[in-house]
């Protein structure tokens, strides 16, 4: 799985905008710094946390655990039966041994 440019284009496209133009456009008043400096660290925080977590998901740490019988079935289900375990029948176990 591979990044894809659109997702990165657009929401860049939406954070410069909340980070960039809104700034430039506030209103007038005493807090129009305050107001400026809110939006656009907002808006470089928020890029930077979607990003980390779009990243993330092109190469995950962590996978799912799947127990033996799981694993076997799917393979024998999908059409890849496993060589030496076609004739392989585990011993069914209880829920309270994990």
């Amino acid at each position: 799985m591979g990044a894809s440019a659109l997702p990165i284009i657009i929401f860049s496209a939406i954070f410069g905008v909340v980070g960039i133009v809104l700034p430039i456009i506030a209103p007038k008043g005493p807090n129009r710094g305050i107001v400026q400096c809110v939006l656009i660290l907002t808006a470089a925080t928020c890029w930077l946390f979607w990003l980390c977590c779009y990243m993330a998901q092109m190469n995950p740490l962590i996978g799912p655990k799947l127990h033996q019988n799981t694993i076997l079935i799917m393979a024998r289900e999908w059409g890849n039966p496993l060589p030496d375990m076609d004739n392989y029948h585990p011993e069914p176990h209880s829920v309270a041994e994990h």
